[in-house]
């Protein structure tokens, strides 16, 4: 690592509360009124999006939140209101999350995966003491896009757990705002649908890295073609390093990076919002990552 001291004081103000509130955050912490009739909000979406932002980076739950920001904004000596419980329960559903901003500027190389979150129950303690059966876990899949340039998260997707990546897909690459010139998923992605909705999605041009199955053979595809070509002559792990496939583990990393500092469940109880909560931390870990980031360099 070439850069100990900028990533070292990256990691000290990951922790820092100070960084979550701006000038402007505050002047739009209140909601403008619509002009209609009627009861109106009190909170801005943006309001509502920091204490989820502060809920998710730190733990807490909903009674706790309210409390940490009360407290936040009373050594900050700002006049402001702070929104109950109940109220950021009940707006997380329909709330207007503020797009991320991405720092790439020109085409990304994209890397695809999924991962599973558990959703919490809160009952295990009442099914041990009384009896009851254990109830069938309920999971989420969560899929990522990770541009290998910035190191961010530009897309994500959450969804039940019988749908598979492919499925995902559309939605998941409809995120990706910029231009793609690379595509490296692992082999769930393998196949002529799929090829055919990325390249819809980036243009014909797009380099798909995706491994097919060793009992692959050709067919239309002539990239497609190419891999197995490639393999059957040099080998899979030679496949590997000419294509770059190896730089699907960094996004193996992203995940393992989400499970480790946002956590491996759910806190929500219905879809709706859980989509809202996974998509606050992933926008709460591009800022971290905006923060710094370790330069490698190889020696050897």
């Amino acid at each position: 690592m070439t850069n100990w001291a900028e990533y070292n004081e990256a990691l000290r103000q990951r922790g820092d509360v100070t960084v979550w509130f701006s000038e402007d955050a505050v002047s739009r912490w209140c909601a403008v009124r619509s002009g209609k009739r009627g009861g109106q909000q009190r909170y801005s979406d943006l309001a509502i999006e920091t204490c989820l932002t502060l809920r998710a980076v730190f733990g807490l739950p909903l009674r706790q939140t309210q409390g940490f920001v009360r407290s936040l904004l009373r050594l900050m000596q700002a006049d402001l209101p702070v929104s109950d419980f109940s109220t950021l329960c009940r707006r997380s559903p329909s709330l207007q999350i503020a797009p991320d901003t991405r720092t790439a500027s020109g085409p990304i190389a994209l890397v695809v995966d999924s991962t599973g979150l558990r959703v919490h129950g809160g009952r295990e303690w009442m099914r041990e003491k009384h009896g009851l059966p254990k109830a069938r876990k309920i999971w989420r899949k969560l899929h990522i896009g990770f541009d290998l340039e910035s190191g961010e998260l530009v897309a994500s997707c959450l969804t039940p757990q019988h749908v598979g990546d492919t499925g995902a897909l559309p939605d998941l690459l409809a995120e990706v705002s910029g231009r793609v010139r690379r595509f490296i998923g692992d082999g769930a992605y393998d196949g002529v649908p799929t090829g055919v909705t990325i390249r819809q999605a980036f243009g014909s041009d797009v380099e798909l890295i995706i491994p097919p199955p060793k009992n692959a053979v050709p067919g239309n595809c002539q990239a497609r073609n190419a891999h197995i070509d490639m393999i059957t002559e040099t080998g899979r792990m030679a496949w590997q390093k000419a294509t770059g496939y190896g730089q699907r583990s960094r996004g193996e990393a992203q995940i393992g990076r989400y499970k480790q500092l946002i956590g491996q469940e759910l806190r929500s109880c219905n879809m709706e919002t859980q989509a809202t909560e996974a998509r606050i931390a992933v926008n709460a870990l591009n800022r971290m990552t905006r923060l710094g980031r370790a330069a490698y360099q190889r020696v050897a």
